[in-house]
C-alpha cells in the first residue's frame, strides 16, 4: 500500500500544471493547449491527413498574441499531408472574433520558444518548398507565406466583424519534430477604408461539412 501511495504521489509531481482556466485536448497524439494565454481553446478534432485535417476551434477578445501550444510531435507520427517532410499535418482553424472590433488582418508565426521566431536550420514550416502547397481562408482576399527569415502566414483584405468567424486552412511540417510547436497569432488594427462582406456566421458551417475520418 505504501508503495502505490508513493507511486501515485510520483505520477502526480511528474504531471503537467496547466495555468487555472487552461484548456487542453489531446488527439492522435497531440496536445492542444491554451495554457500560454491570449485566447481560449474550444476544441479539437480530427486526424491531420489532408482530407480529415486537425479542426482547432477557438475564441478570441484581443489583438494578441494568442499563442497556441502543440507538443508531443514525434517521427513516429509520420507526415499525414503528403509533403516531403518527416512529420507534418493539415490544419483547420475556426476562430471566433470576441473583441469589440473587426478583423482586417490575421497573423500566424510559427516558433519553438517564446523568445525567438523559428530559424531555417529548425525544421519547422507551414510546408515550406512543398508542391502544390495551399494556404487558404474565406475570410480575407489576400494570404502570403513568409518562409525567411522567419515563418509566417499573413491574411489581410478581409472583414470579421465582432461575433463571427473565420476560417484558416494550413500545412505545419517539422524535418526535426521537438516537443513543442508554438502557433503565435496576432491581429493588425482595424482599417477603416475596407468594404466589408458578408460576414461568416457562427457556429461556422464547416462544423457540420467535415468528412468521415479515414481508419
Amino acid at each position: 500500500m505504501r508503495g502505490l501511495i508513493g507511486l501515485s504521489l510520483v505520477f502526480l509531481i511528474l504531471a503537467p500544471i496547466l495555468p487555472a482556466g487552461a484548456a487542453s485536448f489531446t488527439v492522435e497524439g497531440l496536445t492542444f493547449s491554451d495554457e500560454l494565454g491570449g485566447f481560449r481553446l474550444i476544441a479539437v478534432t480530427g486526424t491531420g491527413r489532408l482530407e480529415d485535417p486537425f479542426v482547432v476551434v477557438e475564441e478570441i477578445g484581443s489583438q494578441g498574441p494568442a499563442i497556441l501550444q502543440i507538443t508531443g510531435l514525434r517521427s513516429t507520427f509520420g507526415n499525414r499531408c503528403a509533403t516531403q517532410h518527416l512529420t507534418g499535418f493539415a490544419m483547420t482553424k475556426i476562430v471566433r472574433n470576441l473583441s469589440n472590433q473587426a478583423w482586417h488582418d490575421f497573423r500566424m508565426e510559427l516558433r519553438e520558444t517564446e523568445e525567438r521566431s523559428s530559424p531555417y536550420g529548425d525544421g519547422l514550416s507551414f510546408g515550406q518548398g512543398a508542391a502544390g502547397r495551399t494556404v487558404t481562408s474565406s475570410n480575407f482576399g489576400q494570404i502570403r507565406a513568409i518562409d525567411e527569415p522567419y515563418d509566417g502566414l499573413t491574411f489581410e483584405d478581409g472583414f470579421v466583424p465582432p461575433g463571427a468567424s473565420a476560417d484558416f486552412h494550413f500545412l505545419i511540417t517539422d524535418e526535426t519534430p521537438s516537443m513543442r510547436i508554438l502557433l503565435v497569432q496576432d491581429l493588425s488594427p482595424p482599417s477603416a477604408s475596407l468594404q466589408p462582406p458578408r460576414p461568416t456566421p457562427w457556429p461556422h458551417p464547416m462544423l457540420a461539412q467535415r468528412p468521415a475520418p479515414v481508419p
